[in-house]
C-alpha cells in the first residue's frame, strides 16, 4: 500500500523542504558563485527508474579544471577544500529536491550512480531500478561513502525488497542525525573509493 502513497509523500515533503530551506540554499549559491565561480550548479544525467536517464541537479562543490584535451581532470585533482565543506554539510543535495517534485527521484530510495556504471550491475542489483533513486538511502545511512560497492548495493536490493513507511522513517531519522553529527562522510570521494567499472573490472581480471 505504502508503495502507491509514497509518491504523494515524496511531493509533499520536497515542497514543504524546498520552502524551509530556500534561504540557505539561497547563501550556498551565492558563496559558489563567489568562491567557485560559474556554474553554480552541477548537471549530469543518471540512471532512473527503470534506467531512464535524466539529469541530476546538485551545488557545484569541485573546481572546473581540463586536461589538455578538453576532459575533466578526476575528482581528486579538483577538489577545494570550501567544497568538501559543502560537501560534509550534504548541502550539495539540496538541489535535488526538484528532482524529487519532478518525479525524477524520491526522497528515498538507492542513490542514482553513473550511467557508465550500467553493464556492471548482477541481475539482483538490478533491482535497485524497479525503484525511483532517492537523495539519501539505506546505504547512505549505513556507512556511505565508507561502504565497499558489494556493501553499497546490497543495502539497496534490501531497501527495494523491504520498502515501507517505517523503513523509510528510519532512513530519513537516520540521515538527520548523520547530518548533524557530519558522520561517515568523505569530502573527497576520490581518495577514498574507486569507481564501480574499474572496480568490477579489477574483480573479474583477478578471477580470471
Amino acid at each position: 500500500m505504502y508503495r502507491y502513497m509514497k509518491r504523494g509523500c515524496d511531493i509533499v515533503g520536497a515542497t514543504v523542504l524546498l520552502c524551509l530551506l530556500s534561504p540557505v540554499m539561497a547563501v550556498v549559491a551565492l558563496l559558489i558563485r563567489l568562491k567557485l565561480g560559474s556554474p553554480i550548479l552541477f548537471k549530469q544525467q543518471r540512471p532512473g527508474r527503470g534506467e531512464k536517464p535524466f539529469y541530476i541537479y546538485k551545488f557545484r562543490t569541485m573546481a572546473e579544471l581540463y586536461d589538455a584535451q578538453g576532459q575533466l581532470l578526476p575528482d581528486d585533482r579538483r577538489y577545494v577544500k570550501f567544497g568538501g565543506v559543502i560537501r560534509k554539510l550534504s548541502l550539495d543535495e539540496l538541489p535535488q529536491l526538484v528532482n524529487v517534485i519532478k518525479g525524477e527521484m524520491s526522497l528515498i530510495g538507492p542513490r542514482p550512480l553513473l550511467v557508465r556504471y550500467s553493464p556492471y550491475y548482477s541481475e539482483q542489483e538490478r533491482l535497485r531500478f524497479t525503484v525511483r533513486p532517492g537523495i539519501t538511502g539505506l546505504a547512505q545511512v549505513s556507512g556511505r561513502n565508507l561502504l565497499s560497492w558489494k556493501e553499497r548495493l546490497m543495502y539497496d536490493i534490501t531497501y527495494v525488497e523491504n520498502l515501507s513507511f517505517r523503513l523509510d522513517m528510519m532512513i530519513l531519522f537516520k540521515t538527520v542525525l548523520k547530518v548533524i553529527r557530519q558522520d561517515d562522510v568523505v569530502a573527497n570521494p576520490g581518495q577514498h573509493s574507486q569507481p564501480l567499472d574499474t572496480y568490477r573490472q579489477y574483480k573479474k581480471e583477478g578471477s580470471a
